[in-house]
């Protein structure tokens, strides 16, 4: 598969803050990844540096192309959603299909309305008059009716309940994502989109912590429910994360032979909300 970004010892700093320290990853062509990190571990910053929003060090191209030098080039297939609130209340509907309209090339006016024909939003409400769960559907309509290779959002359901962030990301993967867009979700809130992703980003203080394909979790890391008089045992093989779960111990296990591991309790494939507190613990410690 073709890389649609790249990036190779990018570095950032805000005077003696480094925001990110050398950073290396690749997210290829028809990608849902997630990039996952604590609040100031680098998230934004590493988005900001793809759209061309700050200036950088190292080597970096999204779609074969420098965001420093070539960024209108670059929007021109790349669609950046910060957050679903960010919409000027005072518009009204219509007048923020115009807006859109008028900024982004490949947006689809006709698929907007067949979008929102769907919803009981109307052309000429304001926004302000939406509830929020209506401004997730403005938004989604929005979002899906622009045409582009890669979607980027950071941080896109802060702020809304569960249902409607459940409603965004259902919306997302079913309506919009076809298997050639390439989507990069930056989040904290990992159990939300982990069914969505097909590869996994950790970021903290800058530094890329784990860079895995979905696929490829099970073969790496364990998580294994320890039989009470074996719990000694288990730690000789050096856990990187240790739960109490169920009365039971849970270990987490990274590259360690399944075999010898059953021999130990019931082996689990961990959720990446566990495996990224133990990757964090294990950065920190």
């Amino acid at each position: 598969m073709t890389a649609i970004v790249e990036a190779n010892g990018v570095r950032k700093s805000f005077g003696d803050f480094e925001a990110l320290r050398g950073i290396d990853f690749a997210i290829e062509s028809g990608s849902i990844v997630g990039l996952i990190g604590p609040n100031g571990a680098g998230k934004t910053t590493t988005l900001k540096s793809m759209l061309g929003l700050c200036a950088f060090e190292g080597q970096l191209h999204v779609q074969g192309r420098d965001p420093r030098r070539e960024r209108h080039q670059i929007m021109e297939s790349v669609c950046f959603i910060a957050d679903v609130g960010i919409l000027p209340r005072w518009l009204r509907v219509d007048q923020a299909m115009d807006y859109i309209e008028g900024v982004h090339p490949n947006f689809s006016r006709s698929r907007a309305e067949e979008l929102l024909a769907t919803t009981s939003i109307s052309a000429t409400q304001r926004i302000q008059s939406l509830s929020k769960g209506m401004v997730t559907q403005l938004h989604l309509a929005l979002v899906m009716a622009i045409d582009v290779n890669l979607l980027v959002l950071d941080e896109p359901t802060l702020g809304l309940d569960i249902l409607y962030r459940k409603e965004f990301y259902n919306r997302l993967l079913n309506d919009y994502y076809d298997g050639d867009k390439s989507i990069i979700i930056s989040t904290h809130q990992v159990e939300e989109i982990e069914a969505l992703l097909t590869h996994l980003i950790f970021i903290d203080r800058g530094e890329i912590i784990l860079d895995i394909a979905m696929d490829d979790i099970a073969n790496r890391f364990s998580e294994v429910l320890i039989h009470p008089d074996k719990v000694e045992q288990a730690r000789q093989l050096n856990p990187i994360y240790e739960r109490d779960l169920l009365g039971r111990k849970g270990l987490l296990f990274e590259d360690q032979d399944p075999d010898q591991l059953a021999k130990l309790g019931e082996i689990h494939v961990p959720g990446i909300a566990d495996l990224f507190v133990a990757k964090m613990r294990g950065v920190r410690s």
